[in-house]
């Protein structure tokens, strides 16, 4: 090997890590906000997600690098994390009735109300459910990346997007419409 090729390849390795710290402040709030709904409003959990997901990006980072697109393959292996951790359902955490303190959600969020009722409503959906409207919805992402994302087919999407909607509207109710008026 060449000195030029050796001192490339040094080079690579001293700026990745800087690349990535960069690249993580960039968008970590926003794989944190689409964590936070994710996971319906666990703020602990979200937070764990976005770790993990940054975590194994970094691992492969040198590749990861030269993507066209590493937010996109960040907001993907978000989801997959938030996914296969809902199927191993390995948490020793227990739900309560009682909550404990309430943190802050995401900045912009005008009635407190509302969000809590969002939050409680997409917690009963399943995990894929609320993968899907969480991309397609809040992320504003179209079928076809959102399939991508998840792994899935548009048709697939379309059918879990559908369903959950009407679920999530089950569950909501009719009062729902004039909390969201407010």
């Amino acid at each position: 090997m060449t000195a030029t090729g050796t001192q490339a390849r040094s080079r690579g390795r001293v700026q990745d890590p800087v690349d990535f710290q960069d690249f993580a402040l960039g968008r970590g709030g926003q794989l944190f906000r689409t964590a936070f709904l994710l996971t319906a409003g666990d703020a602990h959990l979200a937070e764990d997600l976005v770790q993990e997901a940054l975590g194994r990006m970094f691992a492969r980072w040198g590749r990861l690098s030269r993507l066209e697109n590493p937010a996109g393959y960040a907001q993907t292996v978000l989801v997959s994390v938030f996914v296969s951790q809902r199927r191993k359902r390995s948490s020793s955490e227990l739900p309560t009735e009682v909550l404990a303190e309430q943190a802050g959600g995401p900045a912009g969020q005008e009635d407190p109300a509302l969000r809590v009722t969002l939050l409680t409503a997409l917690r009963q959906l399943a995990p894929q459910d609320r993968a899907v409207l969480v991309l397609r919805y809040w992320e504003d992402r179209s079928v076809e990346e959102t399939a991508a994302a998840l792994r899935l087919s548009s048709t697939a999407v379309r059918s879990r997007s559908s369903r959950a909607l009407e679920r999530l509207r089950g569950v909501l109710g009719s009062g729902f419409a004039e909390i969201a008026e407010r």
